[in-house]
């Protein structure tokens, strides 16, 4: 019996995810567990800067005329869904790293470069190597949403495939079983990418982690969990 997939991100990637699982031929679920909203920045001169250091699309969804005053710079991004944002926006990607933003730094450790980070107001710490300078912005901000009653109902009585895109999503669905008493046993986590699944924590029927931070990816390696 195949096994009812559940999608927890916000919109627009919600519907987009949903539409693709759909078309693939899973039983899929969804609803949004945070609202991302853009927040008041003053950009800084750009000449202060090499590049940009960026951890989520969000950045480009709701960085706003801020961004304008930054043309030019360089994009080092968290991974491929930054970097096309960054490219939508007329920035150019120098360079789109896999596993996180520590990655990225740590893969060019050695060189002397002062970044412009702009993050969400929840930002994981990152350790700086020598000769890296990091100055931040936030440009965004989540808000947490309830669980829909049929999602839960059916996440309740069926268990199933939760996909999660971010460790925004991880939280709040940790959150949200623990409020509505939800057995996480019945629940198999399908991760974008280990920081996600190490944020989602202990407890659940199983815990994996896609090959490629990619949703085909994702997607790909749920089909299989669907049918298991």
């Amino acid at each position: 019996m195949t096994r009812p997939l559940f999608v927890f991100r916000p919109e627009p990637g919600l519907r987009v995810t949903l539409q693709t699982a759909d078309a693939a031929g899973f039983d899929a679920y969804g609803c949004p567990l945070f609202k991302v909203e853009p927040v008041e920045w003053s950009a800084p001169d750009r000449k202060e800067y090499d590049a940009l250091l960026v951890g989520s699309s969000n950045v480009f969804r709701h960085g706003g005329a801020g961004l304008d005053k930054l043309a030019g710079l360089p994009v080092y991004a968290v991974g491929e869904a930054t970097a096309e944002g960054a490219r939508e926006k007329g920035f150019m990607v120098t360079k789109t790293g896999k596993g996180g933003l520590q990655n990225v730094l740590d893969e060019i450790a050695g060189r002397e470069l002062r970044f412009l980070r702009l993050a969400g107001q929840k930002m994981i710490d990152l350790d700086r190597p020598k000769g890296i300078e990091i100055d931040t912005r936030v440009v965004y901000r989540t808000r947490a949403l309830q669980m829909s009653p049929s999602v839960s109902k059916l996440l309740r009585e069926q268990g199933g495939v939760a996909l999660l895109h971010s460790g925004e999503a991880a939280g709040r669905l940790v959150d949200e079983c623990d409020r509505l008493g939800i057995d996480r046993k019945t629940i198999t986590v399908a991760a974008l990418g280990p920081r996600i699944a190490g944020m989602a924590g202990k407890g659940w029927e199983a815990v994996h982690t896609a090959p490629q931070p990619l949703d085909a990816e994702l997607l790909a390696m749920a089909q299989g969990l669907c049918q298991g």
